[in-house]
């Protein structure tokens, strides 16, 4: 047998080769990458958890400044966006956000002093962390172990920082507060103030504006920036795609990921994977004209999800088709509403906030909060695109006066589209890139419901109790109509037997992408809650909760009656503060508190309080303050207690009376008694589930 040589043996590795390569392209090379997967998770792809390296990160892709942000409800994350943005258009910097989750923090300490780290940290609940914070706080926060071993660690870092809060809260942006006493306390250097956003006075968006211009003037000098005139500068191609019909089976129509869109039911579930679930039943609980309250029963058996009573629903909402057409007229993209395109991120760190190749219908109709509250940057971002001068000089002072936008912007609810026509009388924006609207209008968001089920009793069922918003509000002309309770009385109305539910006047695609939800399945997930019972059963609790406020007690008060069903033998007492309208009206679950004096005896007792019954108003932290002997007996042995409902006004006043009862009648100062009751929120003997 011949010897191979040299030039032979070359030529058989070549072909040998050749061979490995044509045999696994697709498998281990070559494969097309669904564009989705970059961008936002899909089939059984989730985010890092705690994996990246911020100076790998920053170096590799050329930034000299990351906005990180912790966000529950998608706010901050909106923030962080925005302070990237205009970082990088008014002062040239190297700009990315970023998620907390998905950093390792331990070389936090190796960053040059030419660089910034922003963070924007909204707080959630009593003082905690969002769920995607909790691993950086937990590190920042106890005695952390940075890369370099240096005695001042962080002696290097520059840093930002913003907190969302709620001033009805005891934990006002505490937050905030932490992590920058932390970051202080390991050398790190602020850069101007820490700012602070309170939603439940209303102000979060003015306070954010306030903040930043002070700041980015400190960073200025801090970093020798230049600013500059700001032009807008797309994050984001938008690429039509010509070859490509909605019908196409690759075609996003507003499924969330990859999954859904081959029509695969995958968990895990959760904020990122909604898993969409049967509604088993759905009624009306008030009995009056032009008012409605919702009960829905979910059925999540095939989904994995475990809940506590206590825990809230995650609703994945769409807008209502009125609102789509209006907000593609007004932008001229009615007649291409169908068409397929993808979007491409131009910036190597910005993530396309939804799956593509999609349409322009999907996209507005399944992801943009084209409903909501628009920003004062926003609007001044957009004066640039004007279909005239007039309208042009209009944006500009909404933008810039801060009264005026209030007097004609939030004052009256307006949505993106509304102003818009408002300020052209009807003119299309042909000039407004769609990427400025991808970047400058929010994600649409989950909305949360308390679940007013107990996982003890029904272990598949989740039960949710909503009021369906509509709001008269002066020179708007029609009421004002929330997203998501809306969209869930269409569903209602479709379970209970109507082909095509039209509630006031607005349509929905209940039907889901490519007709997945048949009409009465809605996406959901559950978010975990501290909100809950005391694990020792012989406590007395004590409940407030007006209206939907109440949601959460029934499932706490059917708890009850479970455990005494079970032969549980030392069920402490149950005492409930509703209040609503008119006990004719408004009296949610009336029969079934019924039921449960009959099953509880004197462990469970009923206080309401009708606030349009009689010439003078009663609320319920009236009947609160005329059980005072009571309550201050209960609380001796105990008690704990609990308020959901009105932030703002009812959750302020109700600690109010609490403080006043434990005085009188301990007779102590009232200043002792505000002590006490901080320690109960401190022990969580007093907890709250309020919304502003």
């Amino acid at each position: 047998m011949a010897e191979l040589d040299t030039l032979d043996l070359a030529v058989l590795v070549v072909i040998l080769l050749g061979t490995v390569a044509y045999l696994t392209k697709g498998t281990y090379w070559g494969r097309v990458k669904d564009p989705y997967t970059n961008a936002f998770p899909g089939e059984g792809e989730y985010p890092d958890k705690g994996e990246k390296d911020i100076r790998e990160t920053m170096e590799n892709s050329g930034k000299n400044c990351i906005v990180f942000y912790g966000s529950q409800t998608g706010t901050a994350e909106d923030y962080a966006a925005r302070l990237a943005k205009e970082g990088k258009s008014r002062f040239g910097l190297e700009t990315m956000v970023a998620d907390l989750e998905e950093y390792n923090f331990n070389t936090l300490d190796t960053l040059s002093d030419d660089k910034v780290v922003m963070f924007v940290l909204a707080t959630y609940g009593e003082g905690e962390p969002t769920d995607n914070a909790v691993a950086f706080y937990d590190f920042i926060s106890t005695d952390p172990t940075f890369s370099l071993g240096n005695e001042v660690p962080l002696g290097n870092l520059k840093y930002v920082m913003f907190g969302l809060g709620n001033n009805t809260y005891e934990h006002y942006n505490v937050m905030v507060r932490k992590v920058n006493k932390a970051l202080r306390a390991l050398g790190a250097k602020l850069i101007g103030e820490a700012g602070e956003g309170d939603d439940g006075a209303g102000t979060m968006e003015e306070d954010f504006l306030a903040w930043k211009e002070p700041m980015w003037k400190a960073l200025v000098t801090s970093l020798g920036l230049q600013e500059r005139e700001a032009v807008y500068e797309a994050n984001f191609g938008i690429i039509e795609n010509d070859d490509l019909t909605r019908d196409d089976p690759q075609v996003y129509l507003g499924e969330p990921n990859k999954s859904c869109l081959d029509g695969i039911t995958k968990g895990p579930f959760n904020l990122h994977n909604p898993y969409v679930a049967p509604i088993s039943k759905s009624y009306e609980l008030f009995s009056v004209k032009g008012r409605n309250c919702l009960h829905m029963e979910i059925d999540i058996t095939g989904s994995s999800f475990t809940y506590q009573t206590g825990d809230h629903l995650a609703i994945w909402p769409t807008n209502a088709g009125e609102e789509v057409d209006r907000f593609l007229d007004i932008f001229d993209l009615t007649s291409k509403r169908h068409n397929v395109v993808t979007v491409k991120s131009l910036e190597s760190t910005a993530k396309v906030p939804f799956p593509t190749p999609t349409t322009f219908d999907a996209i507005v109709r399944y992801h943009m909060e084209i409903c909501s509250p628009i920003s004062r940057q926003f609007i001044a971002t957009l004066a640039s695109f004007a279909p005239d001068d007039a309208s042009k000089a209009e944006m500009t002072r909404l933008g810039n006066d801060k009264d005026y936008f209030h007097s004609k912007v939030n004052a009256h609810y307006l949505s993106i589209a509304r102003l818009l026509e408002t300020v052209s009388k009807g003119k299309k924006w042909t000039n407004v890139p769609f990427s400025a609207l991808i970047e400058g209008i929010t994600k649409l968001q989950p909305r949360y419901y308390s679940i007013s089920s107990s996982s003890k009793e029904h272990r598949y069922t989740v039960a949710i109790t909503a009021v369906v918003e509509s709001q008269e509000l002066p020179g708007r002309g029609e009421p004002f109509r929330g997203v998501a309770t809306n969209y869930l009385l269409a569903l209602k109305e479709k379970q209970n037997g109507d082909p095509n539910p039209t509630p006031f006047g607005m349509s929905y695609e209940i039907m889901g992408p490519r007709n997945r939800y048949d009409g009465i399945h809605v996406p959901v997930h559950i978010r975990h809650s501290n909100f809950k019972l005391p694990s020792d059963t012989t406590k007395p609790i004590i409940m407030i909760g007006p209206g939907t406020g109440v949601a959460p007690f029934r499932a706490f008060v059917r708890e009850r009656k479970a455990m005494h069903a079970a032969g549980v033998p030392d069920v402490g007492k149950a005492i409930l503060f509703f209040g609503c309208r008119k006990s004719t009206e408004d009296f949610l679950y009336k029969d079934e508190w019924e039921e449960a004096k009959q099953d509880l005896g004197d462990k469970f007792e009923l206080v309401t309080a009708f606030s349009r019954e009689n010439s003078k108003k009663v609320y319920v932290q009236h009947r609160l303050k005329e059980r005072a002997k009571q309550i201050n007996e209960l609380l001796e042995q105990k008690a704990y207690f609990y308020v959901c409902g009105d932030a703002a006004h009812m959750a302020r006043e109700v600690n109010t009376v609490l403080v006043q009862i434990i005085a009188g009648e301990r007779g102590i100062p009232e200043a002792k008694a505000e002590e006490i009751v901080k320690k109960m929120r401190a022990a969580n003997q007093y907890q709250e589930d309020v919304w502003s």
